[in-house]
């Protein structure tokens, strides 16, 4: 099969089209012919060299996928329409996924479309409700909101019955924030986004804190939180040491919390993709959920897919086509 492989770990330039041997699908998996995949900034650490794949896991790039049942297993049939987050593998024609993964395409989504919602809704939705005890009512804190991952959370959150508040590094991704549903939304390079938020929620802050940053986000983070409020740290972009205060942890009773998708165990992340299906997939349908897509390219083109999100220009997910050859 064609895969994107690289020779070392570098720069994206070191990304290639060339060829790899078929995965054999182990017991409870299905093997699925991929349509298309879509780019994490997870990926392009892998690339790095500074987030190497599970044990298990395949070494090819890839955390989600979109397309047909190649070799069925469970109630799955051979053509159905399938995505799914993987451990690794989504850059291929071919990529095998435990049957409990997978979950059925709308049938009005394109494969592109599809391939946009696996792991930043999961991730949004595991951050949010199942660890972030999000509840109808309260106030979500979503930094990078115009991220996959940040678009995600701020349909979710507003789904749950939630008010959004949501940070953006320019004009033209605070307005998108705006338009899709954050009742504030902050340009963190112009304003401190502690002292907006509290000033809009008259100085009582927010429930929960989606946060990619780390460190230089810390104390400002706490900062924001209302008492009981729960924070959740989920990537380190900006760093993960620094001067930290931990006074408001204690005065505030808050909840420190970090994950990662990827290590999640699988059977954990079976009940989560059941409790995300019957949470999102009704939504989706009727058009209150859809995924944000920056841009699609193909998948010999994934160099600049991952030049494109370390550059910071994308708004919602890169998602890389995968033609027939």
């Amino acid at each position: 099969m064609r895969a994107i492989v690289m020779a070392a770990p570098g720069g994206p330039e070191v990304l290639t089209l060339g060829e790899w041997p078929d995965p054999q699908p182990a017991e409870g998996e299905l093997l699925v012919r991929v349509r298309a995949t879509a780019v994490n900034r997870a990926d392009t650490l892998q690339r790095r060299g500074a987030y190497p794949p599970p044990p298990d896991a395949s070494p090819i790039l890839g955390l989600e996928l979109a397309g047909e049942v190649a070799q069925p297993a469970g109630s799955w049939r051979a053509g159905d329409r399938v995505m799914a987050v993987v451990t690794g593998g989504g850059y291929a024609e071919l990529a095998t996924v435990p049957v409990g993964m997978t979950m059925r395409i709308p049938d009005h989504f394109s494969f592109e479309e599809a391939a946009a919602i696996p792991e930043v809704f999961l991730t949004a939705y595991l951050n949010l409700f199942t660890l972030g005890k999000l509840q109808p009512g309260e106030t979500a804190l979503i930094h990078a909101g115009a991220s996959g991952v940040g678009t995600a959370a701020i349909q979710l959150a507003r789904a749950g019955g939630a008010q959004v508040i949501a940070t953006a590094g320019t004009p033209e991704k605070v307005a998108f924030c705006s338009a899709l549903g954050a009742a504030l939304a902050i340009n963190y390079r112009q304003d401190n986004f502690a002292d907006r938020v509290l000033a809009f929620t008259a100085g009582r802050g927010v429930d929960v804190v989606l946060d990619f940053v780390g460190a230089p986000y810390w104390n400002d983070n706490l900062r924001a939180l209302a008492m009981h409020g729960r924070l959740m740290l989920i990537g380190m972009l900006g760093g993960a040491r620094g001067e930290l205060d931990l006074g408001p942890i204690m005065s505030k009773r808050i909840t420190v919390t970090g994950t990662t998708l990827r290590r999640t165990p699988l059977a954990q992340k079976v009940a989560l993709t059941q409790a995300f299906v019957e949470f999102a997939m009704p939504r989706f349908e009727r058009g209150e959920l859809c995924p944000i897509i920056d841009a699609v390219l193909p998948l010999r083109d994934a160099a600049e897919a991952h030049r494109r999100m370390e550059a910071n220009r994308n708004i919602g997910k890169i998602v890389l086509r995968i033609d027939e050859g």
